[in-house]
């Protein structure tokens, strides 16, 4: 939730523009603003490097939910991915599992990529609890979904610990969750699935320590935070693959 909508304008223009000078063709870049400036992403998206996507999106496909938006709404102005169960709405807005199944099947529905986002707090991962936490995230919310629907679903990472902290998991317990959350799709879908499903590393990237996270076997990508806020930090994490 930030920026006005002027600084928006300027943000968006300064990356465009930037991805056109670097001519990225290997990287898949997603823009996920928050809902009020989502027709000015899609606009600029039909003509540049990169694709529209959304922080969130409603659990129920329409009705009267006051505020809400539906996965219909967002399919109908283009656009192709969608954030659910980041940590922030698990924690500030309750969302429970149940909900994020219906979110992500709604998108699917909708012909909207899910970035379904996982991952432990820190008494966690000082408990040592960590792999059963993400387990039970991707149980209980994903793992009902049958194979071509799992298929399409974008796992992303989150250690909560590192969020907006400035610390960052570093490179080897990265890399150790992916591997982890890899095997379990393995497990569950085979491995063909597995290996083709993106898994990006959210948790305090930037542009520092995105070219280190991103060559680890199993991180694909990022899911990048406030690093995003300025243009040139956020071009430089896409120079990172």
């Amino acid at each position: 939730m930030n920026k006005t909508f002027q600084e928006a304008d300027e943000l968006i223009n300064e990356i465009v523009d930037g991805l056109e000078e670097a001519n990225q063709k290997n990287v898949n870049v997603v823009i996920c603003p928050p809902f009020t400036f989502m027709e000015m992403i899609t606009d600029f998206a039909q003509e540049s490097e990169y694709s529209a996507g959304a922080q969130n999106v409603s659990s129920h496909d329409t009705g009267a939910f006051t505020g809400e938006v539906s996965a219909k709404m967002l399919h109908s102005m283009g656009v192709e991915y969608c954030i659910i169960g980041h940590s922030e709405r698990r924690n500030y807005f309750k969302e429970t599992d149940q909900e994020l199944t219906q979110k992500a099947e709604l998108l699917l529905k909708n012909d909207i990529l899910p970035i379904f986002c996982c991952g432990e707090l820190l008494p966690d991962r000082e408990a040592k609890k960590h792999f059963d936490v993400v387990k039970q995230q991707l149980d209980n919310a994903l793992f009902c979904l049958d194979p071509l629907d799992f298929a399409k679903i974008i796992i992303a990472y989150e250690p909560v610990w590192a969020i907006g902290t400035g610390v960052t998991a570093n490179p080897e317990q990265a890399q150790e969750m992916h591997a982890y959350i890899r095997s379990l799709i393995s497990e569950k879908y085979g491995k063909e699935i597995a290996k083709n499903t993106s898994i990006l590393y959210g948790g305090s990237c930037n542009a520092e320590n995105a070219k280190e996270l991103f060559a680890n076997t199993d991180v694909d990508g990022g899911l990048i935070g406030g690093a995003c806020l300025k243009a040139a930090d956020f071009l430089k994490i896409i120079d990172s693959f």
